[in-house]
């Protein structure tokens, strides 16, 4: 009687997950065994020749590459600035809640607003990293339409809108350290330095492996800022797997290429994220 009960108040959950979620999901995958011509309006069951046809396509492997570079320049650089923030607003000062909430709030604000904001800062003669660089003598650099820059330029902007919750989350971690074993390493005469590294950190591992973890997989499904600011380019330099299945899907209308292309990047995201729990049960282990 009691698991009917159980089951009762499971329905509500379950039954929104498997519409919104798991049949979804059933649905593209089903869509990428096709070849469906949404102009024509036929569809063709071809199997894993969807599949098959993606080892070949060059442009789609650079979109994994380019999402695989966003993500190795965002994440690290995205995590250092959290825990430096987090070590400054978790002291015991007057106004250090005013700025957790300031720094928490590029979060909350809309990605297509966010967007539009950072290509005026990125503006390469009026723009105000362009214009605070000139006071140095220093060459305008024109980020979101150089090859070079446009990556990263994504990648710093990130650094900024993402900072609010990964600070949070050190917060969190930074504050469940028992004071007693800081204490005893000042009267070690363990340095500022000394008690992060020796103390801090270890404790900081599990924190370190959820911002790691969430980080890279929703960096690796990055789509707004790059519809917004750069749409792919210059010369595909921009051109991440999330927008590169939307052109694929709404562009070009070719669904069940897009749906292939979409399980291929989750395949991308369960094996970095798979590989990424290893290690840091390693470092865990290593502690212990």
């Amino acid at each position: 009687m009691k698991s009917r009960h159980h089951w009762l108040f499971l329905t509500p959950a379950m039954s929104h997950l498997s519409i919104f979620v798991i049949l979804p999901i059933a649905f593209s995958f089903w869509i990428s065994l096709q070849d469906w011509n949404v102009m024509k309006g036929t569809i063709q069951y071809v199997g894993f020749s969807q599949y098959q046809s993606l080892a070949t396509n060059a442009q789609f492997w650079g979109s994994v590459v380019n999402s695989l570079l966003y993500t190795a320049l965002s994440v690290p650089l995205g995590m250092a600035v959290s825990i430096v923030v987090a070590l400054l607003v978790s002291q015991p000062i007057k106004g250090a809640n005013l700025f957790r909430t300031l720094y928490f709030i590029p979060s909350v604000c809309s990605t297509v607003a966010v967007s539009m904001m950072w290509i005026y800062i990125y503006l390469p003669q009026t723009g105000m990293i362009n214009s605070l660089t000139k006071l140095f003598g220093l060459k305008d650099i024109d980020f979101l339409n150089d090859v070079s820059w446009a990556l990263p330029a994504l990648a710093f902007m990130s650094v900024w809108t993402n900072l609010g919750p990964r600070m949070i989350i050190y917060v969190a971690g930074l504050l469940s350290v028992p004071p007693a074993q800081y204490e005893a390493a000042q009267l070690d005469g363990a340095g500022a330095w000394t008690r992060f590294w020796k103390v801090s950190w270890p404790a900081l591992a599990p924190t370190n492996a959820f911002v790691l973890l969430t980080g890279t997989i929703a960096s690796l499904q990055l789509f707004t800022p790059v519809y917004m600011m750069t749409k792919g380019g210059p010369l595909y330099s921009t051109d991440v797997v999330g927008y590169h299945i939307f052109v694929e899907a709404w562009k070009k209308f070719h669904l069940s290429t897009a749906s292939a292309q979409s399980f291929v990047l989750l395949a991308v995201v369960a094996l970095c994220s798979w590989m990424q729990w290893k290690l840091f049960r390693k470092q865990a282990e290593s502690y212990e």
